[in-house]
């Protein structure tokens, strides 16, 4: 499914969904036949991202198949704020697997729909970044290595926070984490550390690989939907914003999220086989200093005297960033 772009003009908004746009140009969210597919009655913080982008992402999966989901999901925020035994908040066939092997399972459940012939049920494996990127990042490049049918959606919200707000290989330089404390000439998250695992995905060269963040609806609801159209192993992460973790306002969630792609510090963009194809331009470019101020894990830089040196290598992460991916329109 190809995008239509929307204008500002349409909806005097960013947000895009509303009556003055066609049906076919609305989002599922707009759209009252929407599946709510992880359903009211959850758990989560006032502002919590990861419940945005787990309701976005897999609204648009239940389209996009029919309504033919099963979902394996690690143990994690998502988990845990969704389904507090003997409850669930889940309107989905939805499995809980361990924090580490949620990509296992979800390849177990694939086996056996291709087993009954059952080609209609698609399989979401799903987790944070903990259980992605640390704990079961061997079972996910397992499933990459195997190129088996199944979508991996990996919500970021950049440290465990469910237990505690601890440092994970996706926390960010210098961010302050209960492990990773403000201490010392630099402090915070070490530079030089970390995973991309968008990257170590293409390298396995699956048939699709996105990144997505929850203040961009109609790109995030889009790149579910492509992905749910091919077949293979698929990967997206999205960016969760954690009011908790992060430091910041409830109401500030997409607002973050849109700074963190338009300093650069969080490129949008697809690839297929190993190789971009597309990438989101950045609408208005702004200085990472906007960015991090608002969150209170990235206060130590911003004291009586703000580390100008430090602030400046996060500067040149984001550069880097909008030169690799084309983020900027050639004027």
């Amino acid at each position: 499914m190809e995008m239509q772009q929307i204008k500002f003009y349409q909806t005097g908004t960013f947000t895009v969904g509303n009556r003055l746009l066609d049906q076919n140009q609305r989002s599922v969210q707009a759209n009252m036949e929407r599946t709510n597919s992880l359903n009211s009655g959850h758990r989560a913080c006032q502002g919590c991202g990861e419940a945005l982008g787990a309701r976005y992402a897999i609204d648009a999966a239940m389209r996009a198949a029919n309504n033919q989901i099963i979902a394996t999901n690690a143990t994690g925020c998502l988990e845990v704020f969704s389904t507090p035994y003997p409850e669930t908040s889940w309107q989905i066939p939805w499995i809980h697997s361990l924090f580490g092997n949620a990509a296992a399972v979800a390849t177990g459940v694939a086996a056996a729909m291709k087993v009954r012939g059952r080609t209609d049920v698609r399989v979401i494996a799903q987790g944070g970044d903990g259980g992605t990127t640390d704990i079961g990042f061997g079972c996910l490049s397992g499933m990459f290595e195997r190129n088996d049918d199944v979508l991996y959606i990996c919500y970021d919200n950049q440290a465990y926070m469910n237990t505690g707000v601890q440092r994970s290989s996706a926390t960010p330089p210098t961010a302050r984490t209960a492990t990773t404390m403000p201490l010392g000439t630099e402090g915070g998250a070490p530079f030089g550390q970390g995973k991309n695992v968008p990257l170590i995905a293409m390298a396995h060269e699956i048939p699709y690989v996105a990144t997505a963040s929850v203040a961009y609806l109609r790109d995030l609801e889009s790149k579910v939907t492509k992905a749910m159209s091919m077949h293979g192993a698929r990967y997206i992460q999205i960016l969760v914003p954690c009011p908790l973790g992060w430091g910041a306002e409830s109401h500030d969630t997409i607002r973050l999220a849109r700074l963190a792609v338009e300093t650069g510090m969080f490129p949008l963009f697809e690839a297929e086989h190993g190789e971009v194809v597309s990438s989101t331009k950045i609408r208005h470019r702004v200085p990472v200093e906007d960015y991090l101020k608002p969150q209170k894990r990235f206060a130590h830089l911003f004291g009586k005297q703000p580390a100008v040196e430090t602030i400046a290598r996060i500067q040149a992460i984001a550069d880097k960033n909008i030169k690799k991916y084309s983020l900027l329109e050639e004027r």
